[in-house]
């Protein structure tokens, strides 16, 4: 229907108008390096965030893992511990001339001349210790 016609417009041609046109081509560079630079700065920031986070989130799972081995070891050295006070206790009995003959009867049913052993059997403690060991 009614199309408009686009009529060119001319610029003058003046040193003004030159140096104005150089201008302007010097911003729309500089404006276009600008956002290169920042665009390229994004992108390393990015990057270098993602890498010190996935880091720091890595660190954090091995630290949480060493705690939990460290909690599991020290469980581990009261129990060594506890067996080991009981072991120097049992070696100082063993110094003891009245504990070696008792474990001797005891153990091994040895007896002096004369003397007789009975050794009566508990059989309910051991079942209840072998139903605890095999029950999960």
């Amino acid at each position: 229907m009614g199309e408009r016609k686009i009529n060119p417009i001319t610029s003058l041609e003046t040193n003004y108008m030159k140096q104005q046109e150089v201008i302007m081509r010097r911003s729309a560079k500089r404006k276009k390096l600008l956002i290169r630079r920042l665009s390229i700065f994004l992108i390393l920031t990015v990057a270098l965030s993602y890498l010190i986070i996935s880091t720091f989130i890595f660190r954090s799972d091995v630290l949480e893992a060493k705690k939990k081995e460290e909690a599991k070891l020290e469980k581990a050295l009261a129990e060594l511990e506890r067996k080991q006070s009981s072991l120097e206790n049992e070696i100082v009995k063993l110094n003891d001339d009245d504990y070696i003959a008792k474990l001797a009867r005891s153990e091994y049913f040895l007896s002096e001349k004369g003397e007789i052993i009975f050794n009566i059997p508990d059989p309910e403690p051991k079942k209840k210790k072998k139903e605890e060991k095999v029950s999960y």
